[in-house]
């Protein structure tokens, strides 16, 4: 028997279905090859039958193999099958008003229903959270927390709270100290107090495009008036086009979401990371960074962030726990650079204080409940489904049809036919009972109505097959 030549680093298991993986993205083995036999398997890698089965279903659970019956396990799908990538589009390069209000409005009713396929939501199942730790930590400050949480907090935040979420920035190469931190009632506040920190009524601020609807309606609610900089489906915003915006017109701020953004699922380079800093730090213009979806990533490391290349103070890092752990707990927070003292009386006057509760619970949960050893199921989890909602998009929509590719998050950015109307899309789809996201509010103010945002937060099951394959029987009737 072969010698066991794995390290400790990741369960054997899963270092075999990596190395297999690999190799059919490779095309060393191909769709419709047999794969070797589960004793040839442990035999060849000098590991058990039962490690070797491991390593099979995990590739089944990603639809990368399929067992057949009395016969073994054969390739399925190949990463060469992926749709073409979404299109980059070209805005208008000058600032205009945001228009998005009624967009929003008209599709918020039932982005949270529960009685529907619900491809909408961009919020991880709550199957894949730990809830019953997050309930035993929320005991505990009841009983512990001075005064059971019934007083107000610090403004900036739970000191305990904020200790843990400087640990975290060690994730990304970030040296934060406790106090250059402020909580936040989630990650869209924090966003919101920043640019009301840097900017004035009429103010002009460049985003990307596409980009999170929440951001246009801070954006707009501020009085603001919005660039929109063209991004890319796997690299993120064209800082080409950006420093051409500079030029054209006076920009006050910037806001970004480097890491696997919503809605196309890109990741900036760190090269680019690094190039946008040095752009924004010498035209002195604050950079918010929304690193919501950084620690749900795919690959074996977590991506840095903007911060971690900023030496100025310019870059004001915003985040929160609403994606990776408890969306209902209201968990955000900001690193605000040099404008911490502009951030902390903004949040003094906006609400006081973030809640006293879910703050001691969180802070006791980041000690003690393996926030880590849960990422790391949640990351697996999510990857699986990726590949899984790819393949039946594959398998039930139109040829023509463009999908991203993110390698981290959960979302998927479509681009349809032209023909296709994204806003009837999903009036037909909820007469089915199916919920999706029509494109066009994440542009502030341009005609893109043929994409469609999927989240993949769901685990895989036979609703979700067939949520996907009405959605494809629609698109297909549109065209």
């Amino acid at each position: 028997m072969a010698k066991n030549k794995f390290n400790s680093d990741d369960h054997i298991y899963m270092q075999v279905a990596t190395g297999l993986e690999k190799m059919i993205s490779e095309e060393v083995l191909r769709i419709g090859d047999k794969l070797p036999s589960v004793r040839v398997l442990s035999e060849e890698y000098g590991i058990s039958a039962g490690t070797a089965f491991q390593a099979y279903y995990h590739l089944e659970g990603k639809g990368l193999i399929e067992s057949r019956p009395k016969s073994g396990y054969y390739v399925r799908f190949n990463n060469s099958r992926f749709p073409g990538l979404p299109s980059l589009k070209q805005p208008d390069a000058l600032s205009h008003e945001v228009t998005v209000k009624e967009m929003i409005a008209s599709i918020y009713s039932d982005i949270a229903s529960t009685n529907v396929i619900n491809f909408a939501l961009a919020v991880p199942d709550a199957s894949l959270l730990p809830t019953a730790k997050l309930n035993k930590s929320v005991v505990h400050a009841l009983r512990n927390h001075k005064d059971h949480c019934i007083s107000y907090e610090h403004a900036q935040g739970n000191v305990e709270l904020r200790k843990q979420i400087a640990k975290l920035a060690f994730n990304w190469g970030g040296k934060i100290k406790p106090d250059e931190v402020v909580v936040t009632s989630g990650c869209l506040e924090a966003i919101t107090i920043c640019l009301k920190a840097v900017t004035n009524y009429g103010d002009t601020v460049a985003v990307e495009s596409p980009t999170y609807f929440g951001i246009y309606q801070a954006i707009e609610s501020l009085g603001l008036k919005a660039v929109e900089i063209s991004s890319d489906a796997l690299t993120g915003i064209d800082l080409e086009a950006f420093q051409a915006a500079l030029k054209k017109s006076k920009i006050k701020a910037c806001v970004v979401v480097p890491n696997f953004s919503n809605p196309l699922g890109s990741c900036m380079p760190e090269e680019n990371k690094k190039k946008l800093v040095d752009i924004i730090s010498k035209h002195n213009i604050p950079l918010i960074e929304d690193d919501i979806y950084g620690e749900l990533y795919f690959g074996k490391t977590r991506p840095k962030t903007c911060k971690y290349f900023d030496k100025k103070g310019l870059v004001m890092h915003c985040s929160s726990l609403s994606k990776s752990l408890t969306p209902g707990y209201r968990i955000g927070w900001s690193i605000p650079g040099k404008y911490l003292d502009q951030v902390k009386q903004i949040k003094r006057i906006q609400n006081i204080s973030s809640p006293t509760l879910t703050q001691a619970a969180i802070a006791h949960f980041l000690q003690h409940g393996r926030y880590e050893y849960h990422l790391k199921n949640l990351r697996k989890a999510l990857h699986t489904q990726c590949l899984r909602y790819i393949q039946a998009i594959i398998k039930y929509f139109p040829e023509d049809t463009k999908v991203s590719r993110p390698q981290g998050g959960f979302i998927l950015w479509l681009e349809l036919n032209k023909k296709v109307n994204a806003f009837k899309l999903r009036t037909e789809a909820m007469k089915l009972g199916i919920s999706i996201v029509p494109g066009k509010i994440f542009f502030a103010n341009s005609g893109n109505s043929n994409y469609i945002r999927i989240s993949y937060g769901k685990p895989w099951s036979d609703d979700i097959d067939y949520g996907l394959m009405m959605l494809g029987k629609l698109i297909k009737k549109m065209i």
